[in-house]
């Protein structure tokens, strides 16, 4: 029989309200108060903080605090990856970020979400579908990235773009839904 982890990760439906889901969500709180508390002369405790946080960390990443996340062992990111303040990840299920990725200020991801069907939602539980976002991508700041959502290289999400759909690489995308407004050369 699968844990509530498992089927977490594999994008099922799963109860959030699992012990070791909560003590994995407090460990991530933890981490994120603690790196929220650094100050900008703490280079080598952020990145400590950071690896112990995330999954996978490259080379030449910085993030801004304040950031928050679900359990942080769902992010991947590559290298030269850099967050401005106030991101928000909610990694039930894994974030990929490709090379020299930039985002914005207030940037959230979500993966996590919840059933269509009103009477299975109020019984509490949810599941999630993965991000992937590729290499050189810009996303502006207070963008939205939905679950299930890819990211193409070298693609540009406008500011307070709420993205829905996969963005092709080389584009431009922008709006409610983001649309996409302009290919790149």
């Amino acid at each position: 029989m699968q844990s509530e982890k498992e089927k977490m990760l594999a994008g099922e439906l799963y109860d959030a309200a699992d012990p070791e889901l909560v003590a994995d969500r407090e460990s991530a709180r933890a981490l994120t108060r603690w790196y929220n508390e650094t100050g900008p002369d703490q280079a080598d405790r952020r990145e400590t903080l950071i690896g112990e946080l995330f999954g996978t960390v490259g080379e030449d990443v910085a993030v801004e605090p304040p950031f928050r996340c679900d359990y942080g062992y769902n992010i991947h990111v590559d290298d030269g990856f850099y967050a401005n303040f106030g991101c928000v990840f909610l990694d039930v299920c894994e974030i990929t970020v490709g090379r020299n990725c930039l985002l914005g200020p207030g940037v959230h991801v979500y993966t996590a979400t919840h059933p269509l069907d009103a009477a299975t939602r109020i019984e509490g539980p949810e599941y999630g579908k993965p991000v992937s976002i590729g290499d050189d991508v810009w996303v502006g700041g207070q963008a939205v990235v939905n679950p299930g959502v890819t990211v193409g290289d070298r693609a540009i999400v406008a500011s307070g773009a709420v993205v829905t759909e996969d963005v092709p690489s080389d584009v431009v995308v922008r709006g409610n839904p983001a649309d996409v407004v302009k290919e790149l050369d």
